[in-house]
């Protein structure tokens, strides 16, 4: 029968004080490099999510016809070129806004997209109303929210009239859920 049948064969060697350097170079020189690729890799994540809080929204004033063409109390779409189109965009780089004129030097203007899921509104005369037929939003001729899912009123666009020219200031239009 074997004495201490748990011992190894062998007994444990010690380690010189160079094994023991090198091992504590070679750990912290991969811990190094590691955390050196993960900044590398985790850096333009970071940057790409982050960015949107400092960017400035572009905003363009857009010329949307002279003040003679909209009658006083009538509501009409107005199309224009988005503040950002890409070089591809095509036609999908015109966007529209529901414009009405208030009285001789005040106009208003609402997005065309429904604050709910970003349907396009229409505008009822009769009614005096905008409309989402989508999901039934509803929303009063001031943009405010009348009915439906709608957790905002219509986002207004800023407005000014130059030399006789009405001119909306595009910019992307916020959509939330």
């Amino acid at each position: 029968m074997k004495e201490n049948a748990a011992e190894p064969a062998h007994p444990p060697r010690e380690e010189t004080l160079a094994e023991v350097n090198r091992r504590r170079f070679l750990e912290k020189l991969s811990i190094g490099l590691g955390a050196l690729c993960a900044a590398i890799l985790g850096l333009p994540v970071v940057g790409f999510l982050l960015a949107p809080l400092f960017r400035r929204a572009p905003g363009e004033w857009r010329s949307v016809g002279s003040v003679s063409q909209f009658e006083i109390g009538k509501t009409v779409v107005v199309s224009f070129i988005d503040a950002s189109p890409l070089p591809w965009a095509g036609v999908t780089a015109k966007t529209a806004a529901w414009l009405r004129r208030v009285n001789d030097t005040e106009f208003i203007a609402f997005a065309v997209n429904c604050t709910h899921l970003g349907c396009p509104v229409r505008w009822l005369q009769d009614a005096r109303l905008f409309m989402c037929p989508c999901h039934g939003g509803v929303y009063y001729e001031d943009g405010s929210v009348a009915a439906g899912p709608p957790p905002k009123p219509l986002t207004r666009y800023r407005l000014r009239v130059v030399n006789g020219d009405v001119q909306i200031q595009a910019a992307p239009i916020p959509i939330t859920t």
